[in-house]
């Protein structure tokens, strides 16, 4: 390996034998009562079609405010930006959830270099689910901070860090009550929760030369180490910019052009759910993230959900890399539909 370190936690899967037991019994009180009903499957409450596959699967239902807590509370360490103190206490915390929820934890420490030279100190935190199944899915979304807030109206505040509410920790938040749904059943598929470090570490905006491989480099790390040297999954899902008020998920262009039949299946579900108001079947921009490296390197199929928006001059969510993406930005509906659509891919497998 290069530099760089793998540590694992492993625990033991929970029997299941008591709740078959506690089952069976449910079931042999209920079938000598002639039409009586099976039980109502467990899901989101909104409106939708439901498949005759969806009834038969009870799909848990996403924690809206779970994940609002877990988004807030990384952002109550202040901006986590690589080689400080509100980076490593952050990076701290994720880890011990990661241990609380998971079955198998890898850290990966490494050192890499930033454009301006600067040696970061990063981390990946690898959550996995059921490790020894083969087939997998792969979760991901980056847990750190831009340096700078260098697209805020206000020219003094172009070197200032910021909270990064929507852009870092509402990603990592969703995935996190996901994680903690995942530690309370056995799935049937092998799940692994990454969270990237330094993606957003790229050139300032002032830069002239722009290098699109100045951003995502703990990705990029991952991608070329993974945590297990024959890593693979079947497919995989980023989580970029999941939080804000009226957010609009388009078929983003590298997703569309390295898998594109998971875009369709992810933007299908999500208008099972009933959340096609949020997942637009309309075209988007090729926007270079975490997503992009794993694609290219470790040729695994990913797709990424991420805002994007027609009405902003780049594109994004309208406080983009300014010190206005703080927890006033994050709507809990949008966590919802990001939440409920990726659990139900899930537990359609």
């Amino acid at each position: 390996m290069p530099p760089g370190s793998n540590f694992v936690k492993q625990s033991n899967h929970k029997s299941m034998k008591s709740l078959l037991i506690l089952l069976g019994i449910v079931f042999l009180t209920f079938c000598g009562c002639i039409g009586c009903d099976r039980g109502s499957v467990t899901r989101n409450t909104q409106s939708h079609e439901t498949t005759e596959r969806e009834k038969l699967i009870d799909i848990p239902v996403f924690n809206a405010d779970s994940a609002y807590f877990y988004t807030d509370k990384q952002v109550s360490f202040g901006p986590r930006v690589p080689n400080t103190e509100a980076h490593i206490a952050c990076g701290n915390w994720l880890q011990q959830k990661l241990e609380k929820f998971s079955d198998t934890v890898y850290v990966q420490t490494a050192r890499v270099r930033a454009y301006d030279g600067t040696i970061l100190n990063i981390r990946n935190l690898i959550g996995s689910f059921q490790p020894e199944k083969k087939n997998r899915i792969l979760l991901c979304a980056h847990w750190d901070t831009r340096p700078w807030a260098d697209h805020d109206p206000d020219p003094e505040n172009h070197f200032i860090p910021f909270d990064g509410a929507n852009d870092g920790a509402s990603g990592v938040g969703v995935l996190l009550e996901i994680a903690r749904l995942l530690s309370l059943t056995d799935i049937r598929v092998g799940v692994d929760i990454v969270f990237f470090d330094a993606e957003d570490y790229g050139k300032h905006r002032l830069s002239k030369d722009q290098d699109q491989d100045s951003w995502a480099l703990g990705s990029q790390y991952w991608s070329r180490n993974p945590h297990r040297s024959d890593y693979f999954a079947n497919y995989g899902i980023l989580l970029d910019m999941v939080g804000a008020y009226n957010a609009s998920f388009k078929h983003e262009g590298y997703s569309m052009m390295y898998a594109p039949n998971y875009v369709r299946k992810v933007w299908d579900i999500a208008k099972s759910q009933g959340f096609d108001n949020y997942f637009l079947n309309t075209e988007g921009g090729f926007i270079i993230d975490d997503h992009y490296y794993i694609n290219t390197i470790r040729k695994i199929p990913v797709i990424n959900i991420i805002d994007q928006r027609n009405d902003t001059p780049h594109g994004f969510f309208a406080y983009w890399h300014t010190l206005g993406d703080n927890m006033d930005a994050i709507d809990p509906l949008t966590l919802q539909a990001v939440g409920q659509t990726v659990i139900s891919v899930i537990f359609q497998e």
